[in-house]
């Protein structure tokens, strides 16, 4: 008799995996079960972010997991993948906090900063004592982000910087922000410490996603900082593009993990709710449904897995990068949606995990590089031409 497969893991992806890497899956994935699902919706609902949870992530060592030395984890990048996963099976935003303080903060601290900026930086970045932001973004330029009019002016041993960015997640609550700045040798990237003067923040509101997030907008009114405060290995987009094409990765796992949520959600639903006499798992309808999104789950952990197989190997190009997460996160804002509708007028309350994953999922399909941006970026490579 053949043995019951794992309704959110079809292919056995688990057997695939090292030792190590089974025991990261399991102890984010307990973690949590344990600690975030009983609180998340709340969260959601009081547009906060579980503060009280950072302390307990940085224990697990999830934060610059993948970073060898200065009190980090140095973990596969195949684990980083599964942390995203399990963390987004929560909530974006709390995969967003993590992906934010390791990918897009401590990376190119470790890429492109001294070695004092690393030894002064990355332990309590680890250990969760130092939060930190990510700043490219501003209100005219997203997805170009060479037209920047963020600028950084040399005044003696110092830098004054002048500009503005949008859409930052964590800002409101950072102690370091990474800020990127036009400057007369190009674009550089300037570590920015919170109480420095002319640096303020101010907190989105009114968000209708990703509220269980901090997201704020950060300005700078000629701000002095300190040439020790550059990152002195890295000018020009390179240094900004190779923290996203880190973040992208990330990203690309971790939207399975909001589209197993809604999947599990639906089956358990479907197979208690009764209509006309009968589960409703019983209807055609419902298990071609349910047997289209674990076929859509699965080709994005085959792609997931791949993708860490050539960033373990270091042969992943960013076009690679671009198709899995646009392939990745257009499955689960679909499989979200579905799920949501499958679930009935209960579907419209966030005491299910379906609509929270939904609108969720609306930002993590535009932020770093919008589907139609990656798109266009698979089109590049297969005609030779750009279209952007």
């Amino acid at each position: 008799m053949s043995k019951k497969l794992n309704p959110l893991d079809l292919f056995d992806i688990n057997a695939l995996l090292g030792e190590e890497e089974q025991m990261v899956q399991q102890s984010v994935g307990r973690w949590v079960d344990e600690r975030v699902l009983p609180v998340i919706g709340e969260a959601f609902d009081n547009h906060e972010f579980p503060m009280d949870l950072i302390p307990e992530m940085a224990d697990l060592g999830l934060f610059g997991s993948s970073i060898q030395g200065y009190d980090c984890a140095g973990l596969s990048y195949t684990s980083y993948g599964l942390i995203c996963q399990e963390l987004e099976r929560g909530d974006s935003g709390l995969r967003s906090f993590a992906s934010v303080q390791s990918s897009l903060c401590m990376f190119p601290i470790y890429a492109f900063g001294s070695e004092e900026q690393k030894q002064k930086w990355l332990p309590p970045m680890s250990r969760g004592e130092v939060i930190g932001c990510f700043g490219l973004t501003e209100p005219h330029a997203g997805s170009d982000p060479a037209s920047m009019k963020t600028h950084a002016k040399k005044d003696g041993d110092d830098w004054i910087i002048n500009g503005s960015k949008m859409w930052i997640t964590n800002g409101s609550i950072a102690d370091l922000a990474i800020v990127w700045a036009q400057t007369d040798e190009g674009i550089q990237g300037f570590l920015i410490e919170k109480g420095m003067k002319g640096f303020d923040t101010e907190l989105i509101k009114r968000k209708m996603s990703l509220r269980a997030s901090v997201t704020s907008a950060l300005f700078f009114d000629n701000v002095r900082v300190p040439d020790a405060n550059r990152l002195p290995n890295v000018k020009g987009l390179k240094g900004p593009l190779s923290c996203l094409s880190n973040a992208r990765y990330g990203i690309s796992w971790g939207p399975i993990g909001s589209a197993q949520a809604c999947l599990q959600e639906v089956i358990d639903y479907t197979e208690e709710r009764v209509l006309f006499g009968r589960s409703l798992n019983e209807n055609q309808i419902i298990q071609q449904k349910l047997a289209d999104m674990s076929r859509r789950i699965t080709t994005a952990q085959l792609l997931a897995l791949r993708l860490s197989q050539l960033k373990e190997s270091d042969d992943l190009h960013p076009t690679q990068i671009s198709m899995a997460k646009w392939n990745n996160v257009r499955m689960a804002i679909d499989i979200a949606r579905e799920c949501r509708d499958m679930l009935g007028g209960a579907g419209i309350t966030t005491e299910h995990v379906a609509i929270r994953h939904m609108l969720n999922l609306e930002s993590v399909i535009t932020y770093e590089g919008t589907e139609t941006i990656h798109q266009l970026v698979v089109g590049r490579e297969l005609t030779g031409k750009n279209a952007f």
